[in-house]
């Protein structure tokens, strides 16, 4: 990593632990900054505050004293999920501190070149991908996979080098929290309407996702997403060098035709080869490639890892195929796009959706006609009385209530035949029933593994 003084002897405040907060905390020590760190949890129930403590890190636990910030502070780092309306982060802009998240800091100190991936949906498949075509077809060094995919950007910082390339998935939060943050290449996946609670409006959430290329200029390259227009119109407005991916039309780059996926003139697979379902992941191998392309990777590599990658965890993933049902994981499908955008890559006609959790006060109308033809619908949680109406008024025949996503792996297991789909997309947030969505995924993961058991008896 680079050996910047930029923090050396300043007061440094963060915000919030997790693992991003863990990270900045003690890489900023390390830098010779004198740290101050505020969490919510209570001491004696935080080992990671404890653990900063016996490094001679100052830690104050349990609550948010306002008055905290009454010392001058060089900057604050805070965890990208505290919103901006939290009384720290007001008393902090009052006091017109900059406020930055850890993939400003990350960038700070790289030496390897960051690939930045946002988007509504799909920037963490796109990340992934990207991370498997870079390694598998990389002459020098490798890809580490930072940001939102769960790698604190600032601890992957400090072990990347020159040689390396960081593919780093950003999120609005994230992106909010930048002041000099250049990637070298750039991709958004699309935008949509969402995050609408943190950011107040369509317009900041949008704003926040066009952080991504500020500080890009023309020997940059941004990749956007041909389908929407709206990515037109930004990408009018970038100092980078903007290029598009399509699923519609033929482009410079990559794109998809009658079925083939493309590079220039060049063909590398058919979009059915493909080794996740649906439009939406041959959209995300299009960003994918537009990038490794970039780093000169060969579209044999490419094919290679296209066919044989089945998704992330909890995102279309592919769990288990019993008595010749397949079953499928999209816990991360909390909302209805997401939702929409998975049953899109199944033959409806056989396809179990599961779907449900909690309840944010809006109706389902708009899954209505993604429902249509579909083999059966089991509900759960909070939001299971709105998505069953939204089902009968599909017209789905077999709609089933049930407690939780565990009980429906069984119920939808007794209404399916040979060749059907059974699918945990569940176009809600999980914190009804548990935790995350990871939690809700796994439990379903573990049921579906369970009925393999017994079924193989």
């Amino acid at each position: 990593m680079k050996k910047i003084t930029t923090y050396e002897n300043k007061k440094v405040f963060v915000l919030g632990l997790a693992r991003s907060g863990m990270a900045a905390a003690k890489l900023l020590h390390s830098l010779g900054a004198f740290v101050t760190v505020n969490d919510s949890k209570p001491f004696e129930e935080n080992p990671a505050a404890q653990e900063l403590v016996d490094l001679g890190i100052k830690v104050v636990c349990g609550s948010h004293p306002v008055e905290l910030l009454e010392e001058d502070y060089f900057v604050m780092v805070k965890n990208p999920g505290i919103p901006y309306s939290n009384p720290m982060i007001q008393k902090a802009l009052e006091k017109k501190m900059t406020i930055i998240t850890d993939i400003q800091l990350a960038y700070e100190i790289s030496e390897a070149p960051i690939v930045a991936i946002t988007g509504t949906n799909g920037k963490t498949t796109t990340t992934t991908m990207l991370g498997e075509m870079l390694n598998a077809g990389k002459v020098e060094g490798q890809a580490y996979l930072a940001g939102n995919i769960g790698y604190p950007a600032s601890e992957v910082a400090q072990k990347a080098t020159k040689d390396d390339v960081i593919i780093m998935e950003t999120s609005s939060f994230q992106l909010l929290g930048i002041t000099t943050f250049h990637p070298k290449a750039a991709i958004i996946t699309n935008i949509y309407s969402t995050h609408l609670d943190y950011h107040g409006t369509q317009e900041a959430y949008e704003a926040a996702k066009w952080n991504i290329q500020k500080n890009m200029t023309a020997k940059d390259v941004l990749f956007l997403n041909d389908n929407q227009e709206k990515l037109h119109r930004y990408g009018k407005t970038s100092k980078a060098t903007v290029n598009y991916f399509s699923t519609t039309k033929k482009v410079a780059g990559a794109y998809e035709k009658d079925g083939v996926i493309y590079y220039g003139e060049e063909e590398i697979m058919l979009a059915s080869d493909l080794g996740v379902p649906g439009s939406h992941n041959v959209e995300n191998a299009l960003a994918a490639i537009s990038v490794a392309k970039l780093f000169k990777i060969s579209n044999e590599v490419l094919k290679e890892v296209l066919t044989h990658f089945h998704g992330v965890p909890h995102r279309t993933q592919y769990v288990a195929t019993i008595e010749g049902r397949k079953f499928f994981n999209d816990s991360k499908a909390t909302n209805i796009l997401a939702t929409k955008k998975a049953l899109s890559g199944f033959p409806v006609a056989k396809t179990i959706l599961i779907a449900g959790g909690l309840d944010r006060g809006n109706g389902f109308e708009e899954l209505e006609s993604s429902l249509k033809g579909l083999k059966g619908l089991l509900v759960f949680g909070q939001t299971k009385e709105k998505l069953a109406m939204a089902g009968k008024n599909a017209g789905v025949a077999q709609i089933i209530k049930v407690k939780d996503p565990v009980e429906a792996v069984s119920a939808a297991y007794n209404i399916s035949a040979k060749e059907d789909i059974i699918l945990l997309s569940p176009a809600n947030a999980s914190w009804d029933q548990y935790p995350n969505f990871e939690d809700r995924g796994t439990a379903f993961i573990n049921e579906v593994k369970n009925l393999q058991k017994d079924v193989e008896k």
